[in-house]
């Protein structure tokens, strides 16, 4: 019963005393048992430590010390280090890392009273669009487990669209919280670069990399963004800047807001039935009282192809680190020091990281910056500017999530560049470091479909109302798969 029930729901059945934490999280536990060897979306789970932080928030609650969140069980994407458990980032080369700190999001939702029920699988080192690239198999699609559940984030967006966690912590580089939100219906949010601090992250694009709540609402992503956002003097990408009650603004009408369609993002390539669901979100906003301004992004063809210059370029440099010396994988018998980095690297990186590193390699090498980092940072600043002129027209940006529903496990791999193709609309929100979220917005062919909302910079609290205010017209985010009821 409790599985049904929203984060803002359970958050009032704690407080009214209708349930315990201790009782909250077992259920949870006992879902993850029963479910999860089906779906695969948890690397580890942590019930002894799950339970003690549950009896502890019980505690907390009976003497007057609870927040909103005390209580309340969420599963932690496998790229958040966490003091004590394994941090495997989906990656053989961290299958054995016991993290000796907790990564800052860990420690504000701690702090918060969140109890953690585990960590979940992803695609190794964040690397890919559907959960196929992790260490420890793909995670299924709860809608349909041929299907994949998107990715990175996959595991997290799957937990949650099963119902075995109310809500969980993803990463989004260049859509990897959005796109699996709407490839398993659920509401994801990508804040702006800098909101969330990125210390204890295990990084994969420094300039792109950024934290983010997954969960059934909007309302629920509030919640955790109240907790989750914030500076940090560790993190010197983290913004200083106060932090809104991002629950505060949820009920405001959006009568007037002027919503920006891109002519980019419903030409070809987008699939006719999830046209039609984004279309009719459209309408429904349009019958709310928002203002239909069509605009132009005319930049967006060249998201992908920067994209996949500037991202691999970091990944190269910040997995230079993972040298089998210090920690994770180490190869056996190696005959000297060349020896030893070779096989490390060739034996504890999957194909899709081996070939993103390569390529960043390559475009970072002497004679080549110019030609093609350079050139995609110039371009990146277009990119940019294509939104900021956007956003002197219009409050928010509408469309597509993602240019399809999900893809079959296996449809994909062997092609990476159609792989990539799939984060088509995802990709210049961080390219930009602009915030965004993806909420459900209906089926087409009985699988989920996302329509996403992009805001100017910091106005996270206006792209969560968009979204609360659909989301009081509709129900498609109270949908669960029926094999998971």
């Amino acid at each position: 019963m409790y599985h049904t029930k929203t984060l803002a729901e359970l958050s009032a059945m704690l407080e009214a005393g209708e349930v315990t934490s201790v009782e909250l999280t077992q259920s949870f536990l006992d879902r993850i048992k029963q479910f999860d060897g089906e779906l695969n979306s948890f690397v580890t789970v942590t019930e002894e430590l799950a339970l003690a932080q549950a009896k502890a928030a019980d505690k907390a609650r009976a003497s007057g010390k609870a927040g909103p969140l005390t209580g309340i069980p969420i599963a932690h994407k496998d790229i958040f280090c966490t003091e004590g458990v394994k941090t495997s980032c989906g990656s053989k080369m961290l299958d054995n890392f016991i993290s000796p700190y907790s990564a800052t999001v860990v420690e504000k939702m701690r702090d918060a009273g969140v109890v953690m029920l585990g960590k979940t699988n992803m695609d190794e080192f964040a690397m890919g669009s559907s959960n196929e690239t992790s260490f420890y198999g793909p995670v299924k699609n709860p809608w349909n487990t041929q299907a994949v559940p998107g990715g990175s984030s996959g595991g997290s967006a799957a937990s949650v669209a099963a119902r075995l966690a109310p809500a969980s912590t993803g990463t989004d580089t260049g859509g990897s919280i959005r796109q699996p939100a709407s490839l398993c219906g659920i509401t994801g949010l990508k804040p702006t670069y800098g909101r969330i601090s990125r210390y204890g992250m295990i990084a994969f694009a420094s300039s792109l990399d950024q934290a983010g709540p997954m969960a059934q609402s909007a309302e629920d992503c509030a919640l955790l963004l109240n907790a989750m956002a914030g500076f940090d003097s560790r993190d010197s990408t983290s913004m200083e800047r106060d932090v809104d009650d991002y629950s505060a603004s949820l009920n405001n009408s959006i009568e007037g807001l002027k919503i920006g369609l891109p002519k980019e993002y419903f030409s070809e390539g987008l699939d006719a039935g999830v046209a039609k669901q984004v279309d009719d979100a459209i309408a429904q906003y349009r019958a709310m009282g928002a203002e239909i301004i069509d605009i132009s992004l005319p930049n967006t063809h060249l998201a992908v192809p920067v994209y996949y210059v500037v991202a691999p370029a970091e990944c190269s440099s910040n997995l230079s680190r993972f040298d089998g010396v210090r920690f994770g994988y180490r190869c056996e018998d190696p005959k000297d020091l060349e020896d030893l980095y070779k096989r490390s690297r060739g034996e504890g990186f999957g194909a899709e990281v081996k070939r993103r590193i390569m390529v960043g390699a390559y475009a970072l090498s002497a004679g080549y910056y110019d030609a093609y980092y350079l050139k995609s940072q110039k371009l990146r600043r277009l990119i940019s500017e294509d939104f900021s002129k956007a956003f002197e027209q219009v409050d928010v940006i509408m469309g597509p999530t993602a240019p399809s529903t999900a893809f079959n496990i296996g449809e994909k791999t062997d092609d990476p560049v159609s792989m990539y193709l799939s984060d088509i609309y995802t990709i210049a929100v961080n390219l930009a470091g602009l915030p965004g979220m993806s909420v459900p917005a209906g089926f087409s062919n009985n699988m989920p479909v996302g329509l996403q909302i992009i805001g100017n910079y910091f106005e996270e609290s206006r792209l969560l109302n968009v979204a609360h205010q659909y989301q009081q017209k509709t129900d498609w985010h109270k949908q669960i798969p029926e094999a998971f009821v």
